[in-house]
């Protein structure tokens, strides 16, 4: 029957030919925002200033000076060495899918004309994970700031240590924290910045060992999660517990700096505290 048969939608088009990946819901305050409008606003909501993950590539394009980024330790790729399963497989499909041959990018660059070796860390390749080449490429960025007389920058977002490459992943942490300490024996600044979400191995190392620790509006900072922490104190936690602005009132961050005002930060920092 024909009350039966609905019209067709304007313009003719079905709900299954509409573009998929266009549109980002605000997980604060509800709002729907295009992905040209994240991107203009430097992947932070424009209704109530909420930062989302943002890629290597993106942070570095936001903070480099133009022109003076030299990516540096390209092609180094995590091995197999416990031999776990579908490990190298999973590794290969996501350097393929990301880009990225781990989960840190490394490299030389100016900020605000201020020579600096910088670290980003990228969620989006196995969950920012350290393993074995994060901590090598963090490591070999500290050595070279030391030979180059530069100031380091780390910023950080990261689920923790590899479990696949279990302690080989752990010894990085000691790793990278005896590099920084060399660093600061050569009077040389040391930035750390930390970004949603800064866990585990990463946040028990190098992230909070900073000169300077800065930190995002409102990101999640801490070693465990809130659930395995409370099911283990067996204590109902405070209010904010674990994030940005709960670690500024205890005293493990010096400040909680905006996304676009990053850069201003920095440069202001690296003006003060690079040796003349």
């Amino acid at each position: 029957m024909g009350i039966f048969n609905k019209p067709p939608l304007r313009g003719g088009r079905s709900r299954d030919d509409m573009p998929e990946g266009l549109w980002a819901k605000c997980p604060d305050c509800g709002a729907m925002l295009h992905k040209l409008e994240l991107k203009q606003h430097l992947q932070t909501c424009h209704h109530c200033g909420h930062h989302f993950l943002m890629d290597s590539r993106e942070r570095i394009e936001l903070l480099a000076d133009p022109g003076s980024y030299t990516e540096t330790e390209q092609g180094l790729v995590s091995a197999n060495p416990l031999g776990f399963s579908n490990y190298a497989e999973k590794i290969s499909a996501m350097r393929e899918k990301t880009g990225l041959d781990d989960a840190v990018v490394t490299g030389r660059l100016t900020i605000g004309g201020k020579p600096a070796m910088i670290a980003v860390m990228d969620f989006k390749f196995f969950a920012g994970s350290m393993g074995s080449v994060v901590g090598e490429k963090i490591t070999r960025a500290v050595e070279l700031a030391i030979a180059e007389k530069r100031g380091m920058i780390i910023i950080s977002a990261s689920s923790g240590a590899r479990m696949q490459e279990g302690m080989l992943s752990l010894m990085q942490m000691a790793k990278t924290c005896g590099a920084l300490a060399r660093l600061s024996e050569a009077n040389l600044p040391y930035i750390s910045v930390m970004t949603h979400p800064t866990t585990g191995g990463v946040t028990a190392s190098f992230a909070t060992v900073g000169d300077i620790n800065l930190a995002e509006p409102k990101c999640m900072i801490g070693f465990a999660g809130p659930r395995v922490v409370k099911e283990t104190t067996h204590q109902n936690l405070p209010p904010g517990f674990q994030t940005a602005e709960f670690m500024l009132d205890h005293g493990l961050i010096d400040a909680i700096v905006p996304r676009m005002k990053l850069k201003e930060k920095l440069a202001q920092l690296l003006a003060y505290m690079m040796p003349e």
